[in-house]
Formats: structure tokens, C-alpha cells, sequence
């Protein structure tokens, strides 16, 4: 029972009429509610045994084994304060984290309660290990490795909460100058490719383009792992022909005259995945305030990106060294979609880049898809069960709705990537419709 209330009779004297503070009749009125549903509850036998008691000793009683202090603190300010403020969220500097770095200067993080700060890590490995190990509160994932770190793909089993996705669509296969002749995958046999991880949208949507086109991708040309930020010295350098890999490193190879775009992600898939916010359910659970206030300011910032005229304000925003270290030239380019691809020409593509934070289970389940294809996962799945655990779809939708953003009607859909329907439903017949996998 709170104390505010007991206290604040001392010294009154009892004939006098006590006007309660808006504090007091809250705390009575919830003390109330409580005492009214326990009877409610209870059955006509001890229902009379309980109101015997007097509702002093009841609410006394209830108090022993229901923290009343803490329902009626949680029903003032049902949001909560953070149980921390002070946190730091790890990031890879490509635009596919824009909403989790321009939190930060912009103001989102402190607009929702925390004094936050991001850390810039080198490559995803770095990531998943800061996150494993706790050396950071939240981080910017590829949207393939919350899956594979909770199933123990490649690392220590881990269960990650992905609650939003940062960025749709936003990569390229960009090629080096000396290929301008390519036209098609068959005649990329025999490239040396890089893709930022094994478990990444890059990687994925790249052998997915180059099978769809005959060429195996573990047998026809060679992929390896680079770090995003050093992909066009690779390039420059001749140790690589090409990469599909995320942005600004497709135009940055572009304003050093090394590459060119040949294929933007959106034209295999469009609207697909690439980046996202993810906590451990360690952290989510032992500072639950603290990680919904982070989502309300990822989910706050996304769609705030998802805007077309706030991306050059974003752009300068995220450009400085502490964060992409990046032109702001080639960032606008990258965000606004008006861009030069390379080859002579200015393209005007809106879309090469957004953002919206819903977590569609079923593109979970089509990665895992490519999981299995692949050799990355082993085994029987349960696409929808693990989908359901790791990708808040639901709970992304309230937070949404608590901010006044559109919400959906499902959490699944089909999708159609390079003119075939993906069915969510049917993932296991779609794993083994495929003509090349890893075992062919």
C-alpha cells in the first residue's frame, strides 16, 4: 500500500473534512479497483470471509502478495521512465542505419527519455560480438543475423529481438569500370564478388541474382567477406570485380571513378529488408523501459526518414567523421535517389532507398529460406515460430499506433522477388523448388 496516502493523515485531526490531493485519491481509487476485483473474483464463500476483514486489513492483506506501490506507479505513467538512460547503440556506417545514427543528432533518443550515444564498429562481426557480450545496449544488425544468432548459425546461440526494420531496399551490385560491358549474370563466371557477411541481405540477394541467371554461386564465382567501408579500395585495388553491398560504398565507388551501379537491390526485390534495431532478450527483459523507449525513438526516426523532404537534412547530419564520414554529396545522392550511375548517366530512382520499421514475419521466413538453401542452417525449421520470436511485428504495430503511424492487418504477406512469388505458407516446398542450392 503507498505510503503517500497513510502519511499524509498524520496530525489531522479526524472531525475535520480532508480534501484528498489528486495523488491520494488516485492511490485510493486504484486501492479500490483492487480490492473491488479480488472480491469480484473470489467465490461466495470467501467472498464473505474477505469482506469480514475490513477493508484496511484487505488491502493489507493484498499488499503482502501484489505490490500495489508499483501497479499504481505504473498506472500514472503507464510509459514508464527508463530504468537507464544512459546507453549506447553500436553501427556499421552505411545509410542503412540512418534512422538508428540520426537519432543521435537529431534529437530522436532525447525526445524519448535517453541519453544515448552510438558507437561505430567496423564490421558485423565486431557487432554481433559487442551484442553477444554486452559491450553495447542495442545495435544496428543486418536483418539476417537476429535469426542466425538466436538459432546459433555461425555463433553461440543468443536469443535477439529484432523490433524494427531500419532500411528498405538501399544496395547495389556495383561492378568495376572494366566490366561496363556486362549485360547479364552468365556473363559475370569467374568473378571475384564481396558481400559485407554471410549472413546478410547482400549475400542472399546476390546469389539469389546470380542463380536466378544460371550461375552457382559456390562453384561459378568466388564470394568473400569485406567489411562495407572497405569495399572500393578492394575494387580500386583489382582484388575484387564487383559487390552487392550496401550504400554509400556503391556511390562512393562511383565518385572515385572505379565503379559503376549495375543493378540496384530494389530491381531483384523490391522493398526488401536490409538493416535493422535489435536488442538481446536479456536486455529487453532486464530493462524493459529502457528498450521501449529506444524502439519508440527508432520507430519515431524511421518514419520520420521514410520522408522524401527531410532526407538532405538528414544527409549533413550524417555525414560528419563520427558518424559515415562520408561527402554529403554522395550521401544525397544515395538518399534522394537522384544520382550518377557511373556510366554517363544521371538516374532518377525515389526509391532507392527508404525506410519503414514494420517487421514483416514473412520476410524472416523467406532469409530462412535462403538459410536452408544455402547450408547455413541445418536441419528442420520452424520458419514461423522463430519468425514470430525474433521479428516484434505485433508489438512494432503498437508502438507505431502509440505514435499515430499507420498500422497493418497482418503480420505476412507474399513477396515477389524477381518475378516469382515468395508464399510464406509454403516455405519448405520453396526451399526445394530451386534448381541451384548449396548440394546441386
Amino acid at each position: 500500500m503507498s505510503n503517500r496516502r497513510s502519511n499524509s493523515t498524520d496530525n489531522v485531526n479526524p472531525h475535520e473534512s480532508v480534501i484528498p490531493s489528486s495523488e491520494e485519491y488516485f492511490d485510493r481509487t486504484m486501492e479500490q479497483s483492487v480490492v473491488a476485483a479480488v472480491l469480484q473474483a473470489a467465490g461466495p464463500t470467501r467472498r464473505q470471509l474477505l469482506a469480514g476483514l475490513g477493508g484496511a486489513a484487505l488491502v493489507t492483506l493484498i499488499g503482502e502478495v501484489l505490490p500495489l506501490d508499483k501497479l499504481n506507479a505504473f498506472a500514472a505513467d503507464p510509459v514508464g521512465k527508463p530504468e537507464k538512460k544512459d546507453v549506447v547503440v553500436g553501427f556499421i556506417p552505411i545509410t542503412c542505419g540512418t534512422p538508428i545514427i540520426m537519432a543521435e543528432p537529431l534529437g530522436f533518443y532525447k525526445k524519448h527519455g535517453l541519453n544515448a550515444s552510438v558507437k561505430r564498429a567496423a564490421g558485423w562481426a565486431m557487432i554481433r560480438d559487442w551484442a553477444v557480450n554486452k559491450e553495447v545496449d542495442a545495435a544496428h544488425m543486418l536483418t539476417p543475423m537476429p535469426l542466425a544468432i538466436t538459432l546459433g548459425a555461425g555463433s553461440v546461440p543468443t536469443p535477439i529481438y529484432m523490433p524494427a526494420v531500419e532500411n528498405i531496399n538501399g544496395q547495389a551490385i556495383t561492378l568495376h569500370i572494366k566490366h561496363k560491358g556486362v549485360k547479364t549474370a552468365a556473363d559475370m563466371k569467374g568473378f571475384r564478388f564481396c558481400v559485407p557477411f554471410d549472413f546478410s541481405m547482400h549475400n542472399y540477394l546476390l546469389r539469389y541474382f546470380l542463380a536466378e541467371g544460371g550461375v552457382h554461386p559456390d562453384k561459378d564465382v568466388q564470394i568473400r567477406v569485406v567489411p562495407p567501408p572497405e569495399m572500393v579500395a578492394n575494387l580500386k585495388a583489382g582484388n575484387v570485380d564487383g559487390y552487392l553491398g550496401p550504400d554509400p560504398f556503391n556511390q562512393r565507388a562511383v565518385y572515385e571513378n572505379v565503379g559503376f551501379i549495375y543493378k540496384l537491390s530494389k530491381e531483384i526485390w523490391d522493398r526488401h529488408p536490409c538493416c535493422a534495431f535489435t536488442v538481446t532478450k536479456e536486455f529487453a527483459t532486464t530493462y524493459p523501459n529502457t528498450f521501449l523507449a529506444m524502439w519508440r525513438a527508432i520507430v519515431d526516426a524511421t518514419h520520420y526518414a521514410s520522408d522524401p523532404s527531410h532526407r538532405k537534412e538528414i544527409a549533413a547530419a550524417i555525414a560528419p567523421t563520427n558518424y559515415l564520414n562520408q561527402p554529403v554529396t554522395v550521401l544525397e545522392q544515395v538518399l534522394t535517389g537522384t544520382y550518377a550511375d557511373g556510366l554517363g548517366a544521371i538516374k532518377k530512382e525515389p526509391n532507392r532507398i527508404d525506410f519503414d520499421p514494420y517487421p514483416w514475419h514473412s520476410m524472416a521466413i523467406w532469409i530462412m529460406t535462403q538459410m536452408k538453401r544455402w547450408g547455413h542452417l541445418k536441419g528442420d525449421v520452424n520458419y514461423k515460430a522463430v519468425a514470430e520470436q525474433v521479428y516484434r511485428a505485433a508489438d512494432c504495430d503498437r508502438i507505431a499506433k502509440e505514435l499515430g503511424y499507420p498500422t497493418h492487418q497482418s503480420t505476412s504477406m507474399k513477396h515477389t522477388i524477381m518475378g516469382k512469388v515468395f508464399d510464406p505458407d509454403q516455405a519448405d516446398a520453396y526451399v526445394k523448388s530451386f534448381a541451384i542450392h548449396s548440394m546441386a
